[in-house]
């Protein structure tokens, strides 16, 4: 019996009308989001997360906590997807048809040219990304780390920084991806890589470099990005960039003030540094020692200054506030054990409905 004949690969309409930002969170990827979102080909929605799942499902990787054998899964999925006419190539494309039908119909309404999807952690999917979207736009956005991870704990670890880094070591996480990702592809024109240093402090330049890789005019509203409202709400930054209608360096060397003379988050530092190689940090733009040029200049009274800060009271200030202090200790102490009391009756109740 001849072989059948190859399928046809199915059609892709939103492969070359997607745009991605990515970076790790707390890298300025809402400020350049909202930069992009004020250019006329572009419409967006903060964080849709609508790939991230896709890349767990078994053929790629396998969820270990999940209501079904993830290891069944897996074995399965692969063995039907190995059965397919085109193999990996149809599974993509059933991807595709998911993830165009939901971008592509969002976009259909607003007549904008380009979609434009910001959710910090595909940063660490970037590789299964680029399979199911391999002509989409990419713009890396990376930060200065000790930036990052200060301004990590500081939003949503009230300054708690072991906590934070217990919680998520996101240095160590997403230096090495994003640094993978700009080399195999910025060269080849397949990302363009802006740092948030350069972003704030010559904004027409880094949007320049932008419209120029995406094929786009370039266009001053992008610097006042605060004059275009975002007309839908999602995750991301609910503070810092809204009090600001275009981009400012006020951030930049903000870290240095929060661990000045502070030896335990100074040693917390090191330590992410010793499991970052010197390539992923050169890719970054920084070396072993450049990393903290900014301490050389810190003012010891403006340090303590900014330690001594009073805390934030916002309504999300306090809404993370009060969830860190209902999570502490709570597999040991009474008010967890009232809680799964409370989840367990719920998931009787909730059963079969």
């Amino acid at each position: 019996m001849p072989d059948a004949p190859m399928q046809p690969a199915a059609p892709n309409p939103m492969n070359e009308r997607m745009f991605f930002v990515i970076g790790a969170p707390r890298s300025g990827t809402t400020l350049l989001m909202r930069m992009l979102h004020a250019h006329p080909d572009i419409y967006t929605r903060p964080e849709p997360h609508l790939l991230t799942p896709l890349a767990y499902l078994g053929y790629y990787q396998h969820v270990a906590k999940a209501p079904f054998d993830p290891f069944q899964s897996h074995l399965s999925v692969r063995q039907f997807v190995d059965d397919l006419p085109r193999g990996e190539d149809d599974y993509l494309d059933a991807l595709r048809a998911y993830t165009d039908t939901m971008y592509g119909r969002m976009l259909a309404e607003t007549g904008k040219r380009y979609f434009l999807d910001k959710t910090p952690a595909y940063a660490l999917e970037t590789p299964f990304i680029k399979r199911v979207y391999p002509n989409a736009q990419y713009v890396v956005i990376t930060r200065h780390p000790f930036a990052i991870f200060s301004s990590f704990a500081k939003s949503f670890f009230d300054n708690d920084w072991e906590a934070a880094h217990a919680f998520n070591p996101i240095i160590e996480r997403y230096v090495p991806a994003i640094a993978d990702f700009v080399r195999k592809h910025a060269e080849q024109g397949g990302c363009v890589h802006v740092r948030y240093e350069d972003l704030v402090t010559h904004p027409e330049e880094a949007c320049k470099r932008i419209c120029a890789y995406a094929d786009m005019e370039y266009t001053e509203a992008m610097i006042a990005y605060g004059e275009k409202n975002l007309e839908t709400k999602g995750l991301g930054d609910p503070i810092g960039v809204a009090k600001d209608n275009k981009p400012n360096t006020k951030s930049i060397e903000k870290w240095a003030l929060e661990v000045h003379d502070n030896p335990k988050r100074l040693a917390l530092l090191q330590n992410m540094v010793t499991l970052l190689s010197d390539q992923d940090l050169e890719t970054w733009g920084y070396t072993r020692t450049s990393l903290w040029d900014a301490l050389d200049g810190v003012d010891p009274k403006k340090a303590r200054a900014v330690q001594r800060k009073a805390r934030a009271w916002n309504r999300y200030a306090v809404e993370r506030r009060l969830l860190l202090v209902l999570r502490r200790n709570i597999h040991q102490n009474w008010f967890g054990r009232v809680v799964r009391k409370v989840r367990f009756v719920a998931d009787i109740l909730l059963r079969n409905t």
